[in-house]
């Protein structure tokens, strides 16, 4: 038997083993136990959350061989042909490669038949905004008047493209990204089931760059099994992702707290040294600039972010807010900068540079160094003060007038 990727292995098959999407699922079971069913739902939300899933576990209550149930046998040959994709009831199309208005008409032309084996025939339109105007024009009366035996399912990741006279005769739900928790959790549970060794700070690592998506979880944790061979660890999903260690982002944001020159040119000469993505480093970062800012404001949603709470609380009793909301603007600042640089390693040591340019001005502690740290400045800077105020010329001054001669005695 050929290999099946855990995407499809392990899609749901009833409400109860989807992933989040608590709201939609309360809707639609409400809706299936007291037999309140719309004719047309429409499913929105990122890819990989569930939107066909949803439908396809929808379909199946509708015409589950027991009756209608939030609750679908998954034995009787109906909910196994719609878990395999055979039954004849459940017609998927795919509104992407469908989209002229002569392919949505042959499909309405079967609409007024009965179906052939259940309850109802369930039409899922996948990305349904693709479809053209005149297609969408067809669409709307049978849309709004179905035969009785009818159920319209309409997918779509972008709701904004779908005219309003469309969208006002659907059930609307948007369906949510995931959480990372509600991701590891799950991935961890399949590779339990799977029996196949992992670490969880790898597990986390995944479901953070899935990015909300399940779908997207599950194809890079297949990667990952692929890459690793037989134990899913930390570092072979670094490697994979390209991502670096959080003591590079931790130490480089130290070395410019404590103005430590040496130390920020060691790292330098380690990131020009191993050469990792400097735009990963940047990001790290970002995120700790975000978790320092939730700690020192909102600390009971920071506990939600932090990576390394230790390092986090260091920074927070040693920084003020403002001084953060400055290293934030500057890191923001320079990751656009970063897009258009040759080289950019450079641009990120310029970027480390400006961050310890706006450092606070650290006094000493003693009054006698303060007053010769003071006095040496003010040597430096009095005289560029001087030499800018006399740039000009000074006006030369006014000859004084001439003493007029004294008039001669008359004879």
């Amino acid at each position: 038997m050929s290999y099946q990727v855990l995407a499809r292995k392990w899609r749901p098959s009833k409400f109860s083993e989807l992933v989040g999407q608590e709201h939609v699922k309360s809707a639609l079971i409400n809706g299936l136990s007291n037999n309140r069913l719309h004719h047309a739902y429409l499913f929105t939300g990122t890819r990989g959350v569930g939107k066909t899933t949803i439908a396809r576990i929808f379909a199946k209550s509708l015409n589950c061989e027991t009756g209608v149930s939030a609750e679908p046998c998954g034995v009787c040959s109906t909910c196994v042909d719609v878990d395999e994709g055979r039954f004849v009831d459940l017609i998927e199309i795919d509104a992407a490669s469908r989209t002229k208005v002569g392919d949505t008409r042959e499909i309405l032309d079967n609409v007024q038949y009965a179906p052939t084996r259940g309850r109802y025939k369930v039409y899922l339109i996948d990305e349904v905004h693709m479809l053209s105007r005149h297609s969408f024009n067809a669409l709307l009366k049978t849309l709004e008047e179905p035969p009785e035996h009818v159920k319209f399912l309409l997918a779509t990741t972008d709701p904004q493209k779908l005219p309003v006279t469309i969208l006002s005769r659907c059930l609307q739900f948007n369906l949510q990204a995931l959480s990372i928790e509600q991701i590891s959790q799950q991935l961890a549970m399949i590779l339990s089931a799977e029996q196949m060794p992992f670490e969880q700070p790898a597990i986390e690592l995944l479901a953070k760059y899935a990015k909300g998506s399940m779908r997207d979880g599950l194809s890079l944790t297949d990667q990952a099994i692929a890459q690793s061979g037989q134990n899913i660890q930390l570092t072979v999903v670094q490697k994979m992702m390209g991502t670096v260690d959080v003591s590079w982002g931790q130490n480089i944001f130290a070395a410019i707290l404590q103005n430590d020159t040496n130390k920020l040119v060691e790292e330098f000469q380690r990131l020009a040294k191993q050469h990792p993505d400097v735009e990963k480093v940047l990001d790290d970062l970002i995120a700790i600039c975000h978790q320092v800012a939730m700690t020192q404001v909102l600390p009971a949603a920071a506990k939600l972010h932090d990576s390394n709470p230790e390092f986090i609380s260091a920074v927070a009793s040693q920084v003020s807010p403002q001084q953060v909301q400055v290293y934030y603007q500057i890191l923001l600042q320079g990751k656009k900068d970063l897009k258009v640089l040759a080289d950019p390693l450079s641009g990120f040591e310029m970027l480390c540079l400006r961050m310890l340019a706006f450092n606070p001005v650290q006094f000493e502690s003693s009054e006698n160094s303060t007053e010769t740290h003071l006095k040496k400045n003010t040597e430096i800077t009095l005289p560029e003060i001087k030499s800018a105020e006399h740039t000009a010329a000074e006006p030369e001054p006014e000859p004084e007038p001439e003493p007029e001669p004294e008039p001669e005695p008359e004879p």
